[in-house]
């Protein structure tokens, strides 16, 4: 029967085709145009399923708090009023790329380097997001455009639960237990997002990818929402980990070091979660003591060192100091709780390790002495 099929399609464009086109011509044509339309129908179905999502944003939200259902509402009408009035405190801070040429965080400018602090909310100057959205002149690109939506909702979520903490909104976040798809794909479409900008870093840094930094950020640290956002999530969250480590490793262009500086950044900051911080460490020990053996590896028989993986180790060398310090001062999680077998693989012979390669590398070897002594003591407490 697939024969016979083949064979009468093969006629029937043969009868069918048009004086002056060979069959090769006229079926290349046939192909691109069915192609287009399988394009034409899939960015429909992609339209469609991302104004689905929305929709669930909103209903989501609006199940959370509901927009009118306010205890005080003389104060919440001050909020909106005074946001009405004076909101060009977050738009100018948009305006900024947060890209430097010089060798700082291309954070800083927005507040989000190592002493990152979200601003405090309380009756006076709370930012009150539930009916602003994201100024869309920010969105150059498609992709930056399919980030609007779950950037904007995560946003709405953390404000709605920092106004319930002062008592001006009443608050159901039950309803996230009961609506995992919605937080889930949100989740999912912020962290595909800053994947990709990552992996296809264009200078100067975009504010928009500054902002949905800060609102991850936001959304894991806060007391309340990271542990709906861990339960569903964490897999993805880990993935996310997984991709940005792999992306320093694999840096080779000539001017990448201004990524790897907000890379390296953003993986800090994933890191002040207690959860994700014990993942981080777990994956970037191994990858660590792999480059230090094949490192010794190739010191040993005189091979020539690869200069671009030697860079590219030292900011996982400096993410995993920090994450360790961080933890060594927190004291939050016991020892117990750690991936022992990682530590102790990477603590086997690195004395020798640091030994052999302290002559002729020697800001490597200091990096793997103070990751050592860093693992050593969080052993102690």
């Amino acid at each position: 029967f697939l024969k016979i099929s083949k064979l009468a399609l093969a006629f029937a464009i043969i009868h069918s085709k048009p004086p002056g086109k060979s069959c090769k011509e006229y079926i290349e044509h046939l192909a691109r145009t069915v192609s287009e339309q399988e394009c034409g129908w899939k960015s429909k179905a992609e339209a469609l399923e991302a104004e689905v999502l929305r929709l669930r944003q909103e209903l989501l939200l609006n199940k959370i708090c509901p927009r009118f259902c306010l205890e005080n509402d003389a104060s919440a009408k001050t909020l909106l009023d005074q946001e009405c009035i004076n909101p060009g405190s977050y738009s100018s801070q948009l305006e900024d790329s947060g890209c430097d040429v010089s060798s700082d965080y291309v954070f800083d400018s927005l507040g989000l380097a190592s002493d990152f602090h979200q601003p405090e909310h309380n009756g006076n100057a709370s930012k009150q997001w539930l009916e602003r959205v994201l100024p869309l002149n920010l969105c150059s690109t498609s992709k930056e455009k399919s980030l609007t939506a779950p950037v904007q909702f995560l946003q709405h979520l953390l404000e709605i639960r920092k106004l319930s903490e002062g008592g001006i909104l009443q608050v159901d976040f039950a309803e996230l237990e009961n609506d995992s798809f919605t937080i889930c794909n949100s989740v999912s479409q912020l962290l595909e997002g800053l994947t990709f900008f990552y992996s296809n870093p264009a200078f100067p840094f975009s504010s928009f990818l500054t902002e949905a930094v800060c609102v991850l950020t936001s959304l894991i640290t806060d007391t309340k929402l990271s542990n709906h956002v861990l339960k569903k999530c964490f897999k993805k969250l880990e993935e996310f980990e997984k991709n940005l480590i792999q992306i320093i490793l694999r840096a080779s262009s000539v001017n990448r070091f201004q990524a790897l500086h907000a890379i390296s950044h953003t993986l800090v900051l994933l890191g002040r979660n207690n959860i994700l911080r014990k993942s981080l460490i777990s994956l970037l020990l191994p990858e660590v003591r792999q480059f230090a053996e094949q490192l010794l590896q190739a010191h040993q028989i005189q091979a020539e060192c690869d200069i671009t993986q030697y860079e590219n180790i030292f900011p996982l060398c400096m993410i995993l100091e920090q994450l360790l310090q961080n933890e060594t001062e927190e004291r939050k999680v016991s020892s117990s709780e750690y991936d022992q077998e990682g530590k102790i693989r990477f603590l086997k012979s690195l004395d020798q390790i640091v030994l052999h390669l302290s002559d002729e590398f020697p800001l490597f070897s200091i990096y793997l002495w103070r990751v050592s002594v860093l693992l050593n003591s969080a052993q102690t407490h």
